[in-house]
C-alpha cells in the first residue's frame, strides 16, 4: 500500500479563517452545546461545550498557489467546524480521523487541480482502505479529498508520503 499523510487544515490557515474565512466572512465562534461536530483543525469530533466556528473553507485554493495548479471551478468553498482558537492538532497524525468509517465519498484530484473522479465508499475500515489504496496508487492523482456523503462537506485531504 502507498504511504499517504492525512492533512488536517493547517495551522496557518487556520488562522486566517478564524479571522476572515474564504467567503470573506468573519468567524462566529459559539459553543457546541451537544459535540460531534467533525473538525477540521484536530481531525477529531468536538466534545460538549468546546468552542468552535462554522467557517467557509476553499480546499483546493492554497495548493494550487503553492504548486500552480489551475482549478478553475473545482476550486469550490464550503463549510467546515474548526476551533474557535487554536488547538493542538491531531493527537495521533498517523491514525485515520474518527470520522472515517461511516459513507464517505473519495474525489481524487490531478496535479492540475481537475477532478479525476470519485468513489463513494460503504463498508467500513477495509473497503475504506482499499478505495484510498486503489486512488493514491493511480499515478495521475496529485491529492484525494475525504467528503461526507450526507452534506458533501471536505473533511480531510490526504497525499502520498
Amino acid at each position: 500500500m502507498t504511504n499517504r499523510t492525512v492533512l488536517p487544515i493547517p495551522p496557518g490557515v487556520l488562522e486566517e479563517l478564524r479571522t476572515q474565512d474564504d467567503a470573506g466572512r468573519p468567524a462566529s465562534p459559539l459553543t457546541d452545546p451537544e459535540g460531534g461536530a467533525p473538525l477540521r483543525c484536530c481531525l477529531r469530533r468536538s466534545e460538549p461545550g468546546e468552542r468552535i466556528a462554522l467557517v467557509s473553507y476553499a480546499p483546493l485554493r492554497r495548493w494550487a498557489a503553492e504548486t500552480g495548479a489551475n482549478p478553475g471551478a473545482y476550486d469550490e468553498q464550503g463549510p467546515v467546524f474548526v476551533h474557535a482558537e487554536p488547538c493542538d492538532g491531531p493527537a495521533d497524525p498517523a491514525a485515520p480521523p474518527p470520522f472515517t468509517n461511516s459513507h464517505r465519498t473519495l474525489r481524487r484530484y490531478s496535479a492540475e487541480g481537475h477532478i479525476l473522479g470519485g468513489r463513494l465508499v460503504t463498508g467500513g475500515p477495509d473497503a475504506f482502505e482499499q478505495a484510498l489504496a486503489e486512488a493514491l496508487d493511480d499515478p495521475a492523482v496529485a491529492l484525494v479529498h475525504v467528503r461526507a456523503v450526507e452534506y458533501g462537506c471536505f473533511l480531510y485531504e490526504v497525499r502520498r508520503g
